[in-house]
């Protein structure tokens, strides 16, 4: 079965301009999330997906990645790897909530993964 994708973010170097630029433009309910500098976008309803919206950290690029959920996160990264992609993120705990990994496919574009707990 295809593995569906379950949430993206959009990286800014202004968080509180980005969240009103996008609150506006597309009506997103953009909520601050507990004790981060992030901006969680709610779904719109039950066809959609949520997302963020975050802040670069140094080094990182402006862009925007889509996660996708799967049941082993070290088997994905290894899968990707074996492929020709790059592991970036190893499996890291979102606490409350499951856990993600990231990687860079052929060209270098960042794609999550998520595990829900």
């Amino acid at each position: 079965m295809p593995q569906p994708v379950v949430h993206f973010e959009i990286s800014v170097t202004n968080l509180t301009q980005s969240n009103e630029f996008y609150g506006k433009l597309f009506d997103w309910n953009i909520s601050q999330y507990p004790g981060m500098d992030y901006g969680m976008v709610s779904a719109a309803n039950d066809k959609s997906i949520g997302g963020g919206i975050s802040p670069i950290r140094p080094g990182d690029p402006l862009g925007i990645t889509f996660y996708v959920q799967v049941d082993d996160l070290q088997a994905y990264l290894d899968k990707a790897t074996k492929l020709g992609g790059k592991a970036i993120v190893p499996p890291t705990p979102i606490p409350g909530i499951g856990a993600f990994a990231m990687f860079a496919d052929l060209d270098g574009n960042r794609v999550g993964l998520f595990k829900s707990n």
